[in-house]
C-alpha cells in the first residue's frame, strides 16, 4: 500500500473514530505547495459537514489522530482550512535502503490483460514525414509505459498498401522510370518511390491545365485527364489480380518496405505484428454483407451499402459504394475483426492523427451495431499536428519534411553544438558520431513527447538541441553525469533509518517516491508527456543536491552513502525514464 492510500485511510478513519461518522467518498490528498511545511494537504472545507466543527478545529483534530495513528506522519501544520501533514526523514531513508539498488523499481506485475497499440500505418507511395515521426514516437513509447504497467502489449502496424495512391507512383514509374531501382539510382527504395508520386501529381496537374486551355471545365478536366484515368484503370487491374501489375506492385511496395525498415531502426521504434491493407480490405466487404443480412445496415436502389448512426447523434455512413469497391473504413471494419480474432485483446489502441477524430467514432459504433464484443476496447489514441517554424527546413514536396532529412539535420546539429561546448574529449570518432545521433534523437523525441498528445506543437530543431532547460540533451547530460559520479564512487551501503536529511535530499527522494504514480498516470492517460515531465522534474531535482551538497568529496561517510545511493537510484530511474520514451542513455557526454 502506498503512503497515500495510507494517509486516506487513516483520514477515514479519523472520521469514524472522532466524529463517528463515515465520510461519503475517499478523501482527495494533494502534495503540498512548496512554500509551505508539508508533505501532502487534505483540504477540510468540504467535510466541515461531518465534524460540525471549524476548519482549523477539523484540521487539528485530523491531524492529532493521524500522528498517533500512522508511525510515518512526524507532524503537521494547519492553514486555515488546510492540513499539511509531514512525513518522517525515517519512512524516507527506509524507503531509499530498499530500493535504491533496483533496476525495475516501479514496474508492475503482470496484469493478465492484453492491449494491441497500432501505430505507425504509412502509405506505401511515399517516405516517412514528420507527421509519422510523432505518430512512431508517440506509439513506440505508449507501449513500452503500458508494458511497464503490466500489460501484455502488442505492437501493430497497419501498412495502406493499396488504392488509388499506389496506383500513381506505379503509373509514374511505368511511364517516366526508364526501369529505375534503389540500386541504379543510389535512392532509398522509399524516397524513390516517393520521387514518382511528385512526377505523378506534376505530370497530372500538367495534364489538367492543358486540357482547361481547351475549354474544358476545371472538375471535368481532374477527371478526364489521362494520367487519372490510366490511375483508375490500374487499380482495377489490381483488384482483378493481373499478373504484370501485382509483379509491379509487389517490387514497388519491397522498395518501400526496405527504406521504412531503415527508418524504423534509426528510430529505435519496432512491431509484433504487421497488416496489409490488402490482405483486409475483402474482410470488411465480408463484413459489410453480413451487416446487411443482419439488418444492422440498408441498400440503396444504387446498390450501394449505409448505416444510419442519426439515433447515435451523426449522420449516414457509406460502407461499400454501388460498384462494390470498398471505403476506407470498410477495411478498419475487416482489419478489428482479423486483429480480435488473432489476440482476443482487451483493448484496442489506433494511434491517429486528430483529423481522423470523427472516422474512428463512426467505427466504434458500427462495431457496436454489428454486435462487436471488442467495439468496446476501441480506443482512438488523437494527437494534434506538428509544424515547424518556416523557412527552418527544406521539404521534398515543399510542404512535407521528410523524416530521413529531419533526423540527418538534428544528428548534424547535435554534432555542432557538441563541438562548440568542447564535449568531445576522451571520444573516438566512432563513439562520437553514435553521441551526436543519441543526443539529435533524444532531442527530438523529447521535443515530441513532453507535450501532451492531444496539443498542435511548433517543432524547432534548434530549440529542442539544448543542454539547459526541459530539453532531452539536458536529461541526457544529466544521467551522463550520474553515471561519472558512480564510475568514481567507493564502496558505500545503507544507512540507518535513523538517519536525517537535508531539504535537498528529501525533496530528492521525494521526487524518486512519486515515480511510481508517474508511470501509473502516464499509462492510465496513455501520455508520454507525463513521463517525460517527471524525468525533468527529477534532474532537475538531482542538479540542484550536485551542486549544493557535496557527494564523493563528502567527509561524513553516511551521508556520503546516503548520496551515492541517491544518485544510483535517480541513475536508474532516469534511464528508465528515458527508455519508456525511446530515448537512449549516454553513459558519457
Amino acid at each position: 500500500m502506498s503512503i497515500e492510500q495510507e494517509l486516506i485511510q487513516g483520514i477515514q478513519k479519523a472520521f469514524k473514530e472522532v466524529y463517528n461518522t463515515d465520510t461519503p467518498a475517499a478523501p482527495v490528498i494533494e502534495q503540498t505547495k512548496r512554500e509551505f511545511v508539508g508533505d501532502y494537504t487534505f483540504v477540510v472545507f468540504p467535510y466541515l459537514k461531518l465534524s460540525k466543527k471549524k476548519p482549523e478545529q477539523t484540521g487539528n483534530d485530523i491531524g492529532e489522530f493521524l500522528k498517533k495513528e500512522l508511525a510515518f506522519v512526524s507532524g503537521f501544520n494547519v492553514i486555515k482550512g488546510f492540513l499539511n501533514i509531514e512525513i518522517g526523514d525515517s519512512f524516507w531513508v527506509k524507503f531509499l535502503n530498499d530500493n535504491y539498488a533496483l533496476s525495475d523499481f516501479g514496474k508492475s506485475s503482470a496484469k493478465n490483460k492484453k492491449i494491441m497499440v497500432e501505430y505507425s500505418s504509412p502509405n506505401t507511395n511515399k517516405p516517412l514525414h514528420l507527421g509519422h515521426i510523432r505518430n512512431n514516437l508517440l506509439g513506440y513509447a505508449v507501449a513500452e509505459i503500458l508494458a511497464y504497467n503490466g500489460y501484455e502489449v502488442i505492437k501493430a502496424n497497419l501498412i495502406n498498401d493499396r488504392g488509388i495512391h499506389i496506383c500513381k507512383s506505379m503509373l509514374a514509374w511505368m511511364k517516366f522510370g526508364n526501369g529505375e531501382t534503389p540500386q541504379s539510382s543510389g535512392m532509398k527504395g522509399d524516397h524513390l518511390v516517393g520521387k514518382y508520386y511528385v512526377e505523378f501529381d506534376k505530370a497530372y496537374k500538367a495534364e489538367i491545365d492543358q486540357l482547361v486551355s481547351g475549354g474544358m471545365e476545371k472538375e471535368h478536366a481532374e477527371q478526364e485527364a489521362p494520367l487519372i484515368k490510366g490511375a483508375k484503370e490500374l487499380l482495377l487491374k489490381w483488384e482483378q489480380g493481373d499478373a504484370e501489375t501485382l509483379r509491379i506492385w509487389k517490387m514497388m511496395n519491397g522498395w518501400v518496405y526496405e527504406g521504412f525498415e531503415l527508418t524504423y531502426k534509426r528510430l529505435g521504434v519496432n512491431f509484433d505484428k504487421f497488416y496489409y491493407e490488402s490482405n483486409t480490405y475483402l474482410l470488411g466487404k465480408k463484413a459489410v454483407q453480413e451487416g446487411l443480412q443482419q439488418g444492422a445496415f440498408y441498400q440503396k436502389e444504387d446498390g450501394s451499402i449505409w448505416i444510419d448512426l442519426t439515433a447515435d447523434g451523426l449522420d449516414h455512413k457509406l460502407l461499400q459504394r454501388s460498384d462494390g469497391t470498398s471505403v476506407y473504413i470498410t477495411q478498419d471494419i475487416g482489419t478489428a475483426q482479423m486483429k480480435y480474432d488473432e489476440y482476443k485483446m482487451d483493448r484496442s489502441v489506433y494511434v491517429v492523427g486528430n483529423e481522423q477524430d470523427y472516422h474512428f467514432k463512426v467505427l466504434q459504433l458500427i462495431l457496436k451495431h454489428l454486435g462487436k464484443v471488442y467495439a468496446y476496447g476501441v480506443y482512438h489514441l488523437s494527437y494534434g499536428m506538428v509544424d515547424l517554424p518556416s523557412g527552418k527546413m527544406k521539404s521534398r514536396e515543399g510542404t512535407v519534411v521528410d523524416a530521413d532529412d529531419l533526423l540527418d539535420e538534428l544528428h548534424h546539429t547535435s554534432e555542432k553544438i557538441t563541438k562548440e561546448l568542447g564535449k568531445t574529449e576522451g571520444f573516438t570518432q566512432e563513439q562520437l558520431s553514435e553521441l551526436y545521433e543519441q543526443i539529435g534523437q533524444g532531442a527530438l523525441k523529447y521535443f515530441l513527447l513532453k507535450v501532451d498528445p492531444k496539443k498542435r506543437l511548433l517543432f524547432d530543431p534548434k530549440e529542442s538541441i539544448d543542454f539547459q532547460g526541459n530539453t532531452g540533451p539536458f536529461i541526457q547530460y544529466t544521467y551522463a553525469r550520474i553515471s561519472s559520479v558512480m564510475r568514481s564512487a567507493p564502496a558505500y551501503t545503507v544507512v540507518p533509518e535513523s538517519h536525517s536529511l537535508l531539504s535537498e535530499e528529501k525533496e530528492l527522494i521525494y521526487t524518486l517516491y512519486r515515480f511510481n504514480e508517474a508511470v501509473e498516470l502516464a499509462g492510465k492517460e496513455m501520455s508520454p508527456a507525463v513521463m517525460a515531465n517527471y524525468a525533468y522534474e527529477l534532474v532537475k531535482a538531482y542538479n540542484k543536491l550536485y551542486h549544493e551538497l557535496t557527494i564523493l568529496k563528502e567527509t561524513d561517510e553516511q551521508k556520503r552513502n546516503l548520496r551515492l545511493m541517491l544518485s544510483a537510484m535517480t541513475r536508474n530511474v532516469v534511464k528508465t525514464s528515458l527508455r519508456l520514451l525511446g530515448i537512449a542513455a549516454p553513459e558519457k557526454m
